[in-house]
């Protein structure tokens, strides 16, 4: 049986979008995928231009607004900050949720250099917890 992941954000234009790339990358065929948002801000364009440095395309990906279905199909959900942590619909008692506590890159100030380093920085902390992830649940 393939394990659902379900990655859920705010606005699903950069935490999360980053997080269903990652997992789509390194999970093969052994992880089905998706995000969304509590509500839905389109994809982030330094987003999907840091992936994409990193050899990763979510240009295709969609921002979605979270639904019952993805719920029900969710066997883990991830909130990937605080807003959705709170918000999280209630999730029926077989699903394992987790919460990363990401800082949010949109919200980073400065130069143009200093906000795509915060791109950066948050780009490749959710990699390593995808990596943790994936491990985690390919071993249970």
């Amino acid at each position: 049986m393939t394990t659902h992941i379900l990655f859920l954000c705010t606005g699903n234009s950069c935490r999360s979008q980053m997080a269903e790339g990652w997992a789509r990358q390194l999970g093969g065929e052994i992880f089905a995928v998706e995000s969304a948002g509590i509500e839905a801000h389109g994809k982030n364009p330094r987003a999907i231009a840091v992936m994409a440095e990193a050899g990763l395309d979510i240009s295709g990906q969609e921002s979605t607004i979270v639904n019952d279905e993805m719920l029900q199909r969710a066997d883990v959900v991830v909130t990937v900050c605080g807003h959705a942590d709170e918000l999280c619909p209630t999730l029926p008692a077989s699903v394992c949720k987790i919460h990363w506590p990401l800082t949010d890159p949109a919200k980073a100030t400065g130069s143009e250099a200093e906000i795509m380093a915060a791109f950066r920085a948050t780009r490749d902390e959710v990699e390593w917890r995808v990596r943790d992830l994936l491990t985690e649940l390919n071993l249970l």
